[in-house]
């Protein structure tokens, strides 16, 4: 499989400047995208339907390793500064689980988190929704989120126990927290015949996942090149948290699609035998925007 090598070593490579603050550039990901359907190997009465675009995009997390936050003022939360929103009584269930293993050695607000007190209800995004349940905030940010100077390190608590007790960090965190870079979505489809089936949409969780909130962020990752800098692509480091989301059998013929696509993707300089030059083959443009700034650099 071709892979994306090398690392983005500045973020000064894609820094502007607005208003006198250095923030790093997004791109436009409203672009033509590569999608592919098919249906579920373990249940017919569903089909798959993935972005390959997205999911053979070279995106990893860079929490801790030059990540702007996605609030100006508040660099060191990344995207913890909103609480998380749970999805369901069991990834609810599932948190408190975890929750009451931390101790103080592992969970920077540990004494203000007990007796469930990490569980807040705030109102939905519009006035006609329901009230939602999410992780209480502290001092700005996720009361599961140690701060700069804990002992143990910065970033979620959460995950940093998954690590530590070598558990994968899904099992650990709230479905939101782990999900991205992913978004799955549902919905029932009816042919003509009449016939139904459920679609499971796979693809990026762009700013607008998060809601109406999401276009005030000063900074998204999935949009910016300094995030595509993993050396390989999500469908291969998000392995676990994919088949999490679509389950092992669907995975298998998401990653022969994904090598596939990758496999048959022409390098940026190939020529056609015309001599015309050939277009990337969707390539995510923020992946493309940080490939050619590994190509300028070197």
């Amino acid at each position: 499989m071709g892979r994306l090598t090398g690392r983005l070593d500045a973020a000064a490579i894609y820094a502007v400047v607005v208003n006198d603050t250095a923030t790093t550039d997004e791109v436009d990901t409203d672009i033509a995208r590569l999608w592919a359907e098919f249906t579920d190997p373990a249940e017919p009465a569903q089909r798959l339907r993935v972005d390959l675009t997205w999911l053979t995009s070279a995106y990893q997390c860079i929490f801790g390793q030059g990540c702007p936050g996605v609030y100006a003022e508040r660099p060191d939360d990344g995207c913890c500064t909103l609480g998380a929103h749970f999805s369901d009584a069991d990834d609810i269930a599932r948190v408190r689980a975890v929750a009451a293993t931390l101790g103080p050695d592992e969970w920077q607000m540990h004494d203000l988190g007990q007796d469930d007190a990490w569980v807040a209800t705030v109102p939905g995004d519009r006035p006609s929704d329901p009230p939602e349940t999410t992780t209480t905030t502290v001092d700005g940010a996720c009361i599961f989120l140690n701060r700069p100077g804990f002992p143990a390190g910065p970033g979620c608590a959460l995950h940093q126990h998954a690590l530590a007790a070598g558990l994968p960090p899904h099992t650990t965190k709230p479905d939101v927290c782990w999900q991205l870079p992913l978004q799955r979505s549902y919905r029932e489809v009816m042919l003509a015949d009449e016939t139904e089936y459920v679609e499971i949409t796979i693809g990026e969780y762009d700013r607008s996942g998060w809601g109406p909130g999401g276009h005030d962020f000063d900074w998204y990752c999935t949009a910016s090149p300094l995030a595509h800098s993993a050396a390989d692509a999500l469908y291969r480091t998000a392995a676990a948290e994919l088949v999490e989301l679509m389950g092992a059998p669907a995975y298998e013929v998401l990653v022969k699609l994904c090598d596939q696509v990758i496999a048959d993707r022409p390098a940026p300089a190939r020529t056609m035998p015309n001599g015309r030059a050939m277009l990337p083959l969707f390539v995510h443009p923020a992946t493309a925007a940080a490939t050619a700034g590994l190509n300028r650099d070197e």
